[in-house]
């Protein structure tokens, strides 16, 4: 990734020049004593599993041929963008919470955030690349090789790169500007743009309203373009005449379709939350929900949901029975 060596020029050229603080503190989830080996325990498992299920999905993609195909091309990028979404916030809490330390250095917080924007930025991205690729599959099936070649699969990754380079980069900038805190205690379990902008001592009306502009664009595009392709995959399945051929359209939508709703449906929610509730202790507790539970269940869903997924995972368990037999008959002779 080209932006990270300058990220960390720019960074470690300003902190030169910083004389107000130079580190954080995050807020714990809980500050019961009695529930910090729990929550280091839940977390942790947590991590796992959804580190080693997006990995089986990459596996499987990269294993089977029959999953060599651009949708789930585009699956097996989404699944490594959740590894690393998640491995930006929950690596972090877990260390805080083994050490009994919620101290996040200046450099380290910018740096966290500019991952976390980055990673949350292409899930999007890749979400809403799906909702086109579904569209393709269905609505014109005769053209899809075409409309949907290697080339046209890689311009689409690299825009969605670009776009969360973009975006992850020009909120750093923002809050670089930043010169002067009020205060080190950040209201939730991660360094988040928004929270670091509210501890400025002066807040730039120009930065809020550039945040708040590319957090609607960035928002409401994608969201649109899923929910326009969906009307339009929803009116070509409808004219399907045969009803295993409409269960068939709806059963390659399902899994992609839950894991937006999943992704969406926790992002808005924590939002509305925020809103509604001015505790910050039930805001972090929320930020969870789409920073955590949004990608350990995406390989639960695509593993019960997509029938492909399952019959590829069914193949690898009868390759590595075959495997395990090969190696007891070798050690018994």
């Amino acid at each position: 990734s080209f932006f990270f060596p300058v990220f960390w020029i720019v960074v470690n050229n300003h902190v030169e020049n910083l004389t107000d603080v130079l580190e954080f503190h995050l807020m714990a989830i809980s500050e019961n004593p009695d529930l910090q080996l729990f929550l280091f325990g839940l977390f942790l498992s947590v991590y796992l599993v959804t580190v080693l299920g997006n990995l089986l999905i990459i596996l499987l993609i990269i294993c089977d041929s029959h999953l060599h195909t651009p949708m789930y091309y585009f699956l097996s990028n989404l699944s490594l963008i959740d590894i690393f979404f998640i491995s930006t916030t929950i690596p972090k809490m877990i260390v805080g919470l083994k050490m009994h330390s919620r101290v996040i250095s200046y450099v380290g917080c910018l740096t966290q955030m500019s991952l976390f924007l980055f990673f949350a930025c292409m899930d999007d991205m890749i979400l809403t690349v799906m909702a086109y690729d579904r569209f393709v599959a269905i609505c014109h099936p005769l053209h899809y090789t075409v409309m949907m070649n290697p080339q046209v699969c890689a311009v689409l990754i690299l825009l969605s790169f670009s776009v969360s380079v973009f975006d992850s980069q020009l909120h750093n900038l923002i809050v670089l500007q930043v010169t002067c805190f009020k205060d080190v205690e950040i209201a939730n379990f991660f360094c988040h743009p928004l929270q670091l902008l509210n501890l400025a001592c002066t807040t730039k009306l120009s930065s809020n309203i550039v945040i708040y502009f590319i957090g609607v664009i960035l928002g409401i595009f994608p969201v649109l373009g899923i929910i326009l392709s969906y009307c339009k995959i929803v009116f070509s399945i409808l004219k399907i005449p045969s009803s295993s051929g409409k269960h068939k359209a709806f059963s390659t939508c399902g899994s992609h379709l839950s894991v937006v709703c999943l992704f969406y449906g926790t992002g808005i929610g924590v939002y509305l939350g925020s809103v509604v509730s001015h505790s910050p202790q039930k805001n972090a507790v929320a930020s969870l929900m789409y920073t955590v539970v949004s990608p350990m269940l995406n390989p639960f869903i695509y593993t019960l949901r997509n029938r492909d997924i399952s019959n590829a995972l069914k193949r690898f368990h009868i390759i590595l029975s075959q495997v395990q037999r090969q190696l007891k008959l070798f050690k018994c002779s």
